[in-house]
């Protein structure tokens, strides 16, 4: 067997267990599991959301930004506004989710080319200041709640059947996001993205326009967080400036994307589902401050150590031990 027909053996085999994982997790709810772990997994595909959303303007193009919870804040807001003013039913309210994407990818465009003239630390200045003055604005807005926040109306079924309808809605969305992923990690606007990332002269002398596929990279970044904030809203059928603009959220997914690898569509899954159910754990059994402590740690832990994230770490490792064995066959 040659080593192509290996490795398309082996991606046909991950394809048919990429497919078995998304079928019994979409049959999950038919076993009527306890609401927790329904709620638990949707807090997992919603991750997997953002930090697959927030690779493609951090982990490809390697502008680390720090304020993406603004753009899920903004969907969240969009579709609470719009469900309020028009009274939509539930499946248009759902559908109104799109509309919160396309205002989180309009404010993306507004303040992209700006802020993307700026590097590395500078821009993550200026991304978490963006989040914390989109924040004391909508809670200074009365049409939008003010502080008190938005009520949505929740809909006429049982708890467990609401909480199935949003389950596999946010799965359908993160399936959607990492096929999405997956695709530009292979295309010619990935591979341009990565080329910026490692040097962005080089990119601008190979003919690449540089500020038109940043700002193209931030406005996407923005969308797919702008619909799963309008789903979100939904479910929780309240929300306030406080829980959908909690910078911590930002800080995560950076983290997440980071400690799985960044640029890497697999990296960003493992270090979403991986960590989202760490903070599961600790939120749950050693509480939210100690939390954002731990987590604080590990971020340093992971950009010392693994400045590449755990997939390259457990490449590295296996490169080695190839390396060695083939030494001790010689």
């Amino acid at each position: 067997m040659t080593p192509s027909s290996q490795t398309a053996q082996k991606n046909q085999s991950y394809l048919f267990l990429a497919i078995g994982a998304v079928a019994l997790l979409s049959l999950f709810p038919l076993l009527s599991p306890p609401p927790y772990f329904l709620s638990m997994l949707y807090m997992v595909f919603l991750y997997v959301v953002l930090a697959e959303s927030w690779n493609i303007i951090g982990g490809f193009t390697g502008y680390l930004s720090f304020g993406h919870v603004a753009f899920f804040g903004l969907g969240a807001y969009t579709t609470a506004f719009l469900m309020n003013k028009l009274a939509l039913s539930p499946v248009l309210t759902i559908l109104s989710s799109i509309p919160g994407g396309v205002v989180a990818s309009l404010i993306a465009l507004g303040i992209g080319y700006p802020c993307l003239r700026l590097r590395g630390p500078y821009f993550a200045v200026v991304t978490m200041c963006f989040a914390f003055v989109v924040h004391m604005v909508v809670q200074n807005i009365d049409l939008l709640g003010g502080v008190e926040g938005l009520w949505l109306a929740a809909m006429k079924q049982p708890i467990h059947v609401i909480r199935a309808i949003f389950y596999e809605l946010m799965l359908a969305l993160m399936v959607l996001v990492v096929l999405f992923v997956r695709w530009l990690e292979g295309s010619k606007l990935g591979k341009g993205l990565v080329t910026i990332r490692e040097d962005e002269e080089v990119a601008q002398t190979l003919g690449i326009h540089t500020p038109r596929m940043k700002v193209l990279a931030f406005v996407l970044s923005a969308f797919f967080p702008g619909v799963a904030g309008g789903l979100h809203a939904y479910y929780l059928t309240y929300i306030s400036p406080e829980n959908v603009f909690d910078v911590m959220v930002s800080i995560l997914i950076v983290l997440m994307t980071l400690f799985g690898g960044g640029g890497s569509w697999l990296g960003a899954l493992i270090g979403a589902v991986t960590l989202s159910l760490v903070n599961e754990f600790l939120t749950t059994f050693v509480g939210a401050e100690i939390a954002r402590i731990i987590y604080g740690m590990l971020f340093i832990a992971v950009i010392i150590f693994m400045p590449n994230g755990i997939m390259e770490f457990f490449r590295r490792r296996r490169r080695a031990r190839r390396a060695a064995a083939e030494v001790f066959e010689a």
